[in-house]
């Protein structure tokens, strides 16, 4: 019964919100009380590990089947809090022009179903049907309450771009799932998982995966699927950025371990050479475009790249280890983006664009609690130890360096050096936006910093973060923080079911 709420609360919230005409005081008791009724809902769901598993479609042998297991209860916890985090963060501001409060909340909620739905599905239609409820409400984000500061064109082409994308990856993958399905004779998660890929030869397997592969990519994004990216970041409203960086991209890569990894392991060893080298290039990509990006907004988008490429390249080692890391690293990437588009996206509505060539009074003057909590998210980006992220990078490097018998060790073990040169270019590229943003005009060394500058006129200081939206960002960073001096609160969830997945022994009892 908690599963089912858990999944119907936000929904019917969702559509309450949107069919309420115009503005009104109940939208906001009503987005508040479901995103927390909904988290508390997810507590209970991963502590009991709760299933839901009876008939659907008989005719085609579809289940209604949910689940949650030690693969996916961190991912569940992750977005349900999260959208506790951008419901109170948006009722603390404005919400964006471009429609009513109520079909903003709405839509927020209406992404928080299908992400929900996604990481519990165990049947692999009920899986893709979840993973498409996300793509309207966010198409809506991005086109109806994007940045008032673009045109009406920007918003539709990155909105249209958005939507392009993930559709033609949703088309690669409903392929590739009913391909699976054809020739296993089911479509229950689990029970694909058990064959692990047997009765298939692995020319199929191959082919399989590759359309898996490719379709849930360009969800990561890898590179160099990953151009639609950037727009849908710089246009979205905080909360789509959010959502779209902690919670979406989630759904790609969780894709690929729970359709691919673990139903067609053969066709994943078999690309493996592919996927390491695509993630390395991502990686070092991310870093170089971050080195030149001028946008605060656009350069955490392609930080994502890089980052998303630490976990492509674990899932590519084969091991029980890389698959770990890239379940850390997944969860790491959501929790740092999140602080980061929070800072920034409360940044950009007081200066009114997040431009660094324009010249601003250094946070640590004027704004020293969002400077520390986005020195928390830089320090994090670059993989500093004793943060969150370090330990999913160093891990996906590690896994990397001794793969599974069956990748080829010295082709992982070049792709390792060049992931460490990715970790300088972090180190390079959030080293300068501090240097930019917490420093400033004000610091002694202005006029090092103004030779990027296009103008030099010193803009006015930005409010420091208080109340609703500071107690977002502080807990936010405070879980950076301790999940980076305890990551076995997450390796622990998912350790014993990661490696029944790798060796076939299916994750649910």
């Amino acid at each position: 019964m908690a599963l089912t709420l858990m999944l119907l609360l936000p929904l019917l919230a969702a559509v309450a919100l949107i069919a309420i005409p115009g503005e009104s005081r109940a939208e906001r008791g009503i987005a508040l009380g479901a995103s927390v009724l909904t988290a508390l809902l997810a507590v209970v769901v991963v502590a009991g590990r709760h299933e839901i598993d009876v008939p659907w479609i008989r005719s085609l042998g579809i289940r209604w089947h949910f689940g949650v297991d030690g693969i996916s209860a961190a991912l569940v916890l992750l977005t349900a809090l999260l959208t506790v985090a951008v419901v109170v963060h948006t009722l603390a501001g404005r919400i964006p022009a471009g429609g009513t409060g109520s079909t903003f909340l709405g839509c927020i909620l209406l992404v928080e179903t299908g992400a929900l739905a996604t990481f519990l599905a165990r049947d692999a239609i009920l899986f893709f049907i979840a993973f498409e409820v996300v793509l309207v409400p966010m198409w809506v984000l991005i086109r109806s309450f994007g940045d008032d500061h673009v045109t009406d064109e920007r918003r539709s082409d990155a909105a249209g771009r958005f939507v392009l994308f993930t559709v033609l990856g949703s088309t690669l993958m409903l392929v590739g799932i009913l391909f699976l399905v054809h020739h296993q004779g089911t479509s229950d998660l689990t029970e694909l998982a058990r064959l692990h890929g047997d009765g298939i030869s692995r020319s199929l397997e191959t082919a399989i995966a590759g359309m898996l592969l490719l379709g849930l990519g360009i969800k990561v994004p890898l590179w160099p699927l990953h151009t639609w990216l950037p727009s849908a970041h710089t246009i979205a409203p905080t909360a789509g950025s959010v959502l779209l960086a902690a919670v979406l991209l989630k759904m790609g890569t969780y894709g690929i371990v729970r359709l691919v990894v673990a139903t067609v392991p053969n066709g994943v060893a078999t690309l493996s050479p592919v996927l390491a080298i695509l993630g390395v290039i991502g990686i070092l990509w991310g870093g170089l475009a971050c080195l030149v990006e001028r946008d605060l907004k656009r350069l955490i988008a392609y930080s994502s790249v890089a980052h998303m490429g630490f976990v492509v390249l674990a899932l590519a080692s084969g091991s029980d280890t890389g698959l770990q890391a890239a379940l850390l690293g997944n969860i790491a990437h959501g929790i740092v983006a999140a602080l980061l588009f929070f800072v920034v996206g409360d940044l950009k509505e007081q200066w009114g664009s997040a431009d660094l060539r324009t010249a601003r009074v250094g946070l640590r003057d004027t704004a020293p609690r969002f400077g520390v909590v986005l020195l928390v998210g830089l320090a994090a980006a670059l993989g500093l130890p004793g943060l969150i992220t370090f330990w999913g990078e160093f891990l996906a490097l590690y896994a990397a360096w001794s793969p599974a018998p069956d990748r080829p060790a010295t082709l992982m073990r070049v792709c390792v050096v060049l992931g460490a040169v990715g970790l300088a270019l972090a180190a390079a590229y959030s080293l300068r936006v501090a240097r930019l943003v917490w420093s400033g005009e004000a610091s002694g060394g202005a006029g090092a910093v103004t030779a990027e500058r296009e103008d030099t006129t010193v803009e006015s200081a930005a409010i420091d973060a208080r109340g609703a939206r500071w107690a977002v960002v502080l807990t936010i960073a405070v879980a950076v923080i301790v999940l980076g001096v305890l990551p076995q609160l997450l390796l622990g969830v998912s350790g014993p079911d990661a490696v029944r997945l790798i060796t076939g022994a299916g994750v649910l009892p």
